[in-house]
C-alpha cells in the first residue's frame, strides 16, 4: 500500500479517456492528490508554466507528438518522477533511448496489476528525489555559510590584524556566546567592517 505520509500530485498526459479513467479508479487519494489530466503535450506545457507536478505520466503516443522528446525533456528541467507508457512493439526501442535519463517505462497494454506496480516504483522513485533534492539544499546552505566564514575570518585578519587562528576560534566564541550560528556571527563581521 501507498504511504499516508505524503501526497504526490500526478499529471496525466494522454489522448485516452480508458488510460485517464484507470488512473482516478486505481490511485488512492491519500497518496495522489490532484489529479490532474490533459491530452497532449501541449496542454501539459501550459498546465506545467502555472503548476508544478510530483509525478508525470506520458501516455505514448499523444496528438501533437509521441511523447518521449517530452519525457525527456522533463527528467532534464524538473524534479519530477516521469513514466511514459508505450506500445508493446514499440517499448524497446523507446525505453533504450529514454530509460538511461531517468524515464520510466511501461509496455502497455497495461492490466490494473501492472500500472498498480508501476506506480509503486514512481512513487518510491518521487521519494528518494524529495529525499536528495532535501540532502542537496542542505550541503548547499553549509557550503554557502563555509564561504561568509571564511570572508569574515579574512576580514578580521586584514581590519585587526589577527592571525587565521585567532579569527576562527573569535567567530567561533562569539557563535557560542551569543548563542547564533557561525555564519550569523560571519555576516555581522562583514557588515561591521563595511565587507
Amino acid at each position: 500500500m501507498f504511504s499516508d505520509r505524503t501526497q504526490n500530485s500526478v499529471l496525466v498526459v494522454s489522448a485516452s479517456q480508458k488510460i485517464t479513467d484507470l488512473f482516478n479508479e486505481l490511485l488512492p487519494p491519500n497518496a495522489f492528490h490532484p489529479i490532474v489530466t490533459v491530452s497532449s503535450c501541449g496542454e501539459a506545457k501550459r498546465e506545467l508554466i502555472s503548476a508544478e507536478y510530483d509525478i508525470i505520466v506520458i501516455n505514448a503516443p499523444l496528438a501533437d507528438e509521441f511523447g518521449s522528446e517530452f519525457a525527456l525533456d522533463l527528467v532534464e528541467n524538473s524534479p519530477a518522477a516521469v513514466l511514459l507508457l508505450v506500445s508493446s512493439d514499440l517499448y524497446p526501442e523507446v525505453s533504450c533511448k529514454v530509460e538511461s535519463y531517468g524515464v520510466m517505462t511501461v509496455s502497455k497494454p497495461l492490466n490494473k496489476s501492472t500500472l498498480y506496480t508501476a506506480m509503486k516504483l514512481v512513487y518510491a522513485t518521487r521519494a528518494r528525489l524529495r529525499a536528495m533534492d532535501k540532502k542537496n539544499k542542505s550541503l548547499s546552505a553549509k557550503m554557502s555559510e563555509i564561504r561568509v566564514v571564511n570572508r569574515a575570518k579574512w576580514t578580521l585578519i586584514e581590519s585587526l590584524g589577527m592571525t587565521e587562528e585567532q579569527a576562527h576560534r573569535y567567530i567561533e566564541k562569539q557563535a557560542m556566546d551569543m548563542r547564533m550560528t557561525k555564519g550569523e556571527i560571519a555576516v555581522s563581521i562583514l557588515n561591521t567592517y563595511g565587507k
